[in-house]
């Protein structure tokens, strides 16, 4: 401990920001993916057509229950072999990491969404529903003018805060060797034996930005419960 050198840090830190900036933007787009996907899905479990919300039960019960390193790697490995005994190609089409990782994420944690956004569908009054049908609006219609607007007001604390969970998953993609945060942070540390300073800057950077974060949606939260 005596022999630390916290000087790597400023030397490496324009590849420690791209790695940073890659982990931002793949947990905005996973983000964003995901609430669409999950809101499609919530519509389809609430859907009054029987196979349609069966099948969008069974994606959200299986994603769910399984590790999210595990749905990587199947997609990854996976994906590609299905690809090629489906079209008959000669060999297995090239998804790569990168690609596989934005994928992943969006279906992935559309199922965590999926089951927020149903919450949040959910707590709207049965009676707005009835008065959008009495107004002559369909189904889908009622969704996207009256019943969406309200539920992703109501659950807007917690679509943040499964962001920031998200925000922190993003870094099991350092084991598909994507140069995210912890991936660039991992590669300085082994190529100059630093693996205490690189890993605790690692941990002090998330514990900042997590945190931080947290306290600004607790602040939201307390603002949304006023306005009511």
């Amino acid at each position: 401990m005596t022999d630390l050198d916290f000087a790597i840090i400023g030397r490496t830190l324009p590849y420690l920001w791209k790695g940073l900036e890659y982990t931002i933007q793949l947990t905005v787009v996973a983000a964003i993916g995901g609430v669409i996907w999950g809101t499609l899905l919530a519509m389809a479990r609430l859907s009054s057509n029987k196979a349609l919300s069966l099948a969008a039960a069974g994606y959200v019960n299986l994603m769910r229950s399984i590790p999210l390193l595990l749905v990587i790697f199947w997609f990854y490995f996976l994906s590609p072999v299905l690809l090629q005994w489906i079209t008959g190609a000669d060999r297995p089409p090239q998804i790569g990491a990168d690609r596989s990782a934005y994928i992943t994420f969006i279906l992935f944690e559309g199922a965590y969404f999926c089951e927020i956004m149903r919450a949040g569908i959910q707590s709207i009054p049965r009676g707005q529903v009835a008065a959008a049908y009495a107004l002559g609006l369909d189904y889908w219609q009622s969704m996207r003018l009256i019943i969406l607007p309200q539920a992703f007001r109501n659950m807007l604390p917690v679509l943040l805060t499964q962001t920031i969970i998200l925000f922190q998953d993003v870094s099991l993609v350092s084991l598909l060797n994507v140069t995210d945060f912890v991936g660039a942070a991992g590669k300085v540390a082994q190529r100059d034996s630093r693996l205490v300073e690189m890993y605790l800057f690692v941990a002090v950077t998330y514990f900042v930005m997590c945190f931080g974060l947290s306290w600004l949606v607790k602040r939201l939260q307390k603002k949304i419960a006023i306005i009511r």
